[in-house]
This record gives C-alpha cells, structure tokens and sequence, in this order.
C-alpha cells in the first residue's frame, strides 16, 4: 500500500493558470467513509479510479490504495452515492523538482473554494511556495473532500 502525503492551501489569486498544462474534470463520490477511512469512487475524464484511504500515524500522511476500474463500473458505484459527491475541475502545474500542483476549483455546492494540494516523497520534504498559495490548510479536515461532500463550502 502506498503512504500519501500531501500538503494543502488555499489558493489566494488565479495567477497560476499562466502555468497550467492540463486540467480534468471530476466527479467523485463517497461511498463509505469513516473514522478517517475512505472509500472513493473517481470519474476523471472518462477513466474510472476506485481509491481507499486510511489514516497512519504521521499527520499528514496516509495510506491509500487505488486501482483503475471500467467507466461502466465507475458509473454503476457512483450510483451507490446518493449524497456525498463532489464536482470539480482539477488543473495541474509543474512545481519543479520533478512535483506538481494539483489545483481544485470546485462546482456545485462547494463553488467558490479554490484549493491546491502537493504530494510530496515524506512530511519534511522542501518545496517551493508560489506567490498565488494562500492559508495552509494541511490537516484541518473541514476541507477534505469527504467532508465538503456531506458539509459544502457553501453552508460555513
């Protein structure tokens, strides 16, 4: 199983679309999720991605398994979140040392939160902060997407 880590911020201006090189759209849905683990269906694009997660013990890390599965399937387990889901557009932007910046504009309930996330190779790994990253918001769970699918950003 693979150890995530991730850092996330807000994102405080839209001066880093400049450096996109290429964007999907999302659609996810939860179908378990509890006591930090997760059972997430993914459709991104026209791929389908079946992705479990669950909490370590080194904050900002996590375990998670993920396999491809067929877009019927996809379709059929999305069917399974009747509440829950999440919709948006993912843009991604290089951010040097072989990392990228995955930038979330989400739609829906949760429209108007814009957030950028990192995955990094262990918590103390280095990496540069651009000047469009805002609050780090690494760890405050309000903004996992699990909880936006069943609190939305726009009923803080």
């Amino acid at each position: 199983m693979h150890i995530e880590t991730e850092r996330k911020f807000l994102v405080k201006d839209d001066s880093w679309k400049k450096d996109e090189i290429l964007s999907h759209t999302i659609r996810q849905g939860y179908i378990a999720h509890d006591s930090g683990n997760t059972v997430r269906i993914r459709i991104q694009d026209e791929r389908g991605i079946l992705t479990i997660k669950g909490p370590t013990h080194f904050g900002m890390s996590r375990q998670e398994w993920e396999t491809e599965v067929s877009l019927r399937d996809a379709e059929e387990l999305f069917n399974l979140t009747k509440s829950g889901r999440i919709e948006k557009i993912r843009h991604i932007v290089p951010a040097g040392n072989g990392r990228k910046w995955e930038i979330d504009e989400f739609l829906g309930d949760n429209e108007g939160l814009v957030m950028a996330e990192i995955e990094l190779g262990g918590p103390s790994e280095h990496f540069d902060k651009p000047s469009w990253l805002g609050e780090e918001v690494t760890g405050d769970k309000r903004y996992y997407n699990s909880a936006l699918s069943v609190m939305p950003f726009k009923t803080w």
